[in-house]
């Protein structure tokens, strides 16, 4: 058994857990707050619920994107320096984790507004709030159907910024 490999993994596997754990509850914690304050998933509101769903996975699918870039951060960090510089780690996770933030709040704020221009005279906030669950499902839809497209990009993105060692050009 590889010590290392074995160590880095489970080193790996807590990084995921914990990022995407405080970021989801953040998350959360923010759309509560701002959006539906007297909502909460203990009620029996359907659409709210699903409202929430759609943007737990929007967010997963986008973690899911930056994660890779972070262990691999932690690779080469382990594998290309004497000393591991956790610094450089966090530095680096935190600059991809808001990106990653700033993706998914872009991400929803073009879905309420695009999904605002099409369905002209439904507030959807209100919507949701009244529990019409049709309206919950395709908003959510919506959603997650733009994640979808754009979770390559923001994967491009960040693995663009991941600083690699150079690599002599024996053409």
């Amino acid at each position: 058994m590889n010590k290392q490999l074995f160590t880095l993994a489970l080193f790996e596997i807590i990084i995921s857990i914990v990022f995407s754990v405080v970021i989801i509850y953040l998350s959360y914690s923010i759309l509560h707050k701002l959006f539906f304050k007297k909502m909460d998933l203990k009620g029996s509101n359907m659409a709210f619920s699903v409202f929430t769903g759609g943007i737990v996975l929007s967010i997963g699918l986008i973690l899911s994107e930056i994660l890779p870039s972070i262990t691999n951060i932690v690779r080469l960090s382990t594998t290309q320096m004497e000393t591991v510089d956790f610094s450089i780690i966090v530095q680096y996770s935190g600059l991809y984790l808001l990106i990653g933030f700033l993706a998914a709040l872009i991400i929803n704020v073009s879905v309420f507004l695009l999904f605002s221009l099409l369905t002209r005279g439904i507030n959807e906030f209100q919507a949701i709030k009244d529990n019409n669950v049709p309206v919950a499902i395709v908003v959510v839809a919506t959603l997650l159907s733009i994640t979808l497209i754009v979770k390559e990009s923001i994967a491009l993105l960040i693995s663009s910024l991941i600083p690699y060692p150079e690599v002599a050009n024996f053409l």
